[in-house]
């Protein structure tokens, strides 16, 4: 069966999705969730291994804290980016301070970083604070 594998961001079950409808709003399976929801959902580490390790859509990371000023800022750009890039990535956020293993695992040295995961393996990384186009733009690049 062809089509694109999506791991839930709520229940981690694999859903494989037809390519032509990863924009029709895809639903998993097993509990029902969006699974390109068009904004950026808070994941934990279990979810974001998972889904790092089995989606075949990119999916970008925004590490970040609730002390950072700049992750704060970027906070509600990196969402509308999300809504921006709904079918063709997925935007989510771990939060370094309630997981910090994935943080030392990815060697994030200073936040917001992003890393932008396709097929098991980071592709690209940047760090700082961006705008929705920008975010957008480095994501199409």
């Amino acid at each position: 069966m062809a089509g694109k594998k999506l791991t839930c961001l709520d229940c981690g079950q694999v859903n494989r999705v037809p390519e032509d409808k990863l924009t029709a709003g895809p639903k998993c399976g097993t509990c029902g969730a969006a699974l390109m929801p068009g904004k950026a959902i808070e994941v934990d580490a279990a979810t974001l291994a998972k889904a790092a390790r089995n989606d075949d859509v990119p999916l970008v990371v925004d590490f970040w804290a609730p002390w950072c000023g700049p992750c704060r800022m970027m906070a509600p750009e990196f969402s509308k980016a999300a809504g921006e890039l709904r079918g063709e990535a997925r935007l989510v956020k771990l939060n370094t301070e309630a997981h910090p293993q994935p943080s030392a695992q990815h060697g994030i040295r200073g936040i917001p970083t992003m890393i932008e995961f396709t097929g098991g393996r980071e592709k690209k990384r940047q760090s700082g604070a961006m705008p929705a186009g920008q975010i957008v733009g480095w994501v199409r690049g």
